[in-house]
């Protein structure tokens, strides 16, 4: 956290955010603002909440910083970073991020939140499986009605391990 601190202009998104990070490193069954608050001691998730969606820091200056500190500590060449979207289905509206949207799941635009999952698995890759694992999941039709780019339907493994994505 010393690495970020100089990032926000006040000490209490500070607090709130190191309160964030702990809670989101923690092995929480579920994990949303009052888990976490309730996991590190708060009494309610106003201050998390608050940091989220109201307090003034910057967000591109973070991950920046963090981005920094991950090359700096677990950086190595034969790694990939695979990135997977996925779309939770939702019936309600009152979780965040739910709203009507396009997911790969349904293969159509449904009620439901969309999450990024970005990993950083361990040991080697080749470059084949790194090349396809940046290419993106079929998206809707374009307004000329042609798909949006796919994926190959088998991704290459490294020697010894099978694709999560068969």
């Amino acid at each position: 956290m010393g690495r970020i601190a100089g990032l926000f202009g006040r000490v209490e998104p500070r607090l709130r955010a190191r309160q964030l990070v702990l809670g989101l490193l923690a092995d929480l069954p579920r994990k949303n603002c009052w888990t976490i608050a309730e996991h590190t001691g708060g009494a309610s998730p106003d201050g998390l909440q608050h940091l989220l969606a109201r307090a003034k820091w910057d967000a591109d200056l973070v991950r920046d910083d963090l981005r920094a500190f991950v090359l700096e500590h677990l950086a190595d060449d034969q790694a990939v970073l695979v990135v997977d979207e996925t779309g939770d289905l939702k019936k309600g509206t009152r979780t965040v991020g739910v709203q009507r949207q396009y997911t790969g799941t349904a293969g159509r635009i449904e009620n439901a939140q969309v999450a990024v999952y970005l990993t950083y698995p361990p040991g080697t890759a080749t470059q084949e499986s790194a090349a396809r694992c940046t290419c993106r999941s079929p998206g809707p039709p374009t307004r000329s009605g042609a798909a949006g780019p796919a994926c190959p339907r088998t991704l290459a493994s490294p020697p010894g391990r099978s694709s999560p994505h068969r």
